[in-house]
């Protein structure tokens, strides 16, 4: 049977894209290798930022780098993006990095840099739910190995 394809944050797959040059590797992801055919995405990246780039939050309806910098466009250009290759690809479901100015599921940074969190959604994850895409983070990589092995055990 045809793997269905998944999109997943490239960093949550050990790719150093993170802002920092590092990765958020999830080894529990390769549970999820059996059932599906990951498509590594970082629209950070895809959006024309480099790595590493300066950490940036959300803020209102824009992206503020550290520095002050306004990376909005960078961001919206990166959705576009990842909508665009799920499309392509018929992609359904995108495991996406909780936090993330970009791929924050339920979780992102408050927009002042003091490490705090507040509910919000990152602008990919937008954008991929505005198009019917089924958007999850890490912290679901569990239930979503569950409902994979439960829907192979009823066939």
């Amino acid at each position: 049977m045809k793997k269905q394809r998944i999109l997943v944050s490239a960093c949550l797959l050990g790719e150093n894209c993170r802002y920092d040059g590092k990765n958020n590797l999830v080894k529990e992801l390769k549970s999820l290798a059996k059932y599906f055919d990951f498509v590594p995405i970082c629209p950070e990246v895809n959006g024309g930022l480099k790595i590493p780039r300066n950490p940036a939050e959300i803020q209102e309806d824009s992206v503020i780098d550290c520095k002050g910098r306004d990376v909005t466009e960078n961001y919206f250009d990166g959705a576009v993006w990842a909508v665009s290759i799920a499309n392509q690809l018929n992609i359904k479901i995108a495991i996406l990095k909780e936090k993330s100015p970009s791929c924050g599921v339920r979780k992102i940074h408050n927009g002042k840099f003091d490490g705090g969190l507040i509910d919000g959604e990152g602008f990919t994850t937008k954008r991929l739910k505005k198009y019917g895409i089924r958007v999850l983070s890490e912290e679901d990589i569990p239930a979503l190995i569950e409902e994979m092995e439960a829907k192979e055990s009823a066939r």
